[in-house]
């Protein structure tokens, strides 16, 4: 089986893990991957010091598709999540945390950081 016979669904798996593993290499802890909740889902959970990372990840065929591929209704989506994450999981130490979007396109990679503000 080759990387281009395989199904969306894996290609999007496969970029989500060389992701990590950029975020891995940049310092950061994984604190959850494809983290789901009853009020919407965010890829990637990243920590580096005190700062927690809601990353979304998206595999497009050019980097620039893949930056503006991140809809208002995604941003609320991974928004509320990270709500629930901070919630529930963070714990009881102060955090500060920020959204962030990876776009990949082939093993080019691009890493946006601070990529908008939670307004919910």
């Amino acid at each position: 089986m080759t990387f281009l016979n395989t199904t969306t669904y894996t290609r999007g798996l496969i970029a989500e893990l060389y992701a990590m593993l950029f975020l891995v290499v940049k310092g950061y802890r994984i604190r959850a991957w494809r983290y789901k909740t009853p009020v919407g889902e965010v890829d990637i959970i990243a920590q580096r010091g005190k700062t927690i990372a809601f990353v979304e990840v998206k595999l497009r065929p050019n980097l620039d598709s893949g930056m503006e591929a991140v809809t208002h209704h995604m941003r609320y989506r991974i928004s509320r999540a990270s709500t629930h994450f901070m919630v529930f999981r963070a714990g009881k130490k102060a955090h500060f945390s920020r959204f962030d979007v990876i776009a990949v396109s082939g093993f080019r990679l691009r890493h946006l950081d601070n990529a908008w503000n939670c307004t919910t």
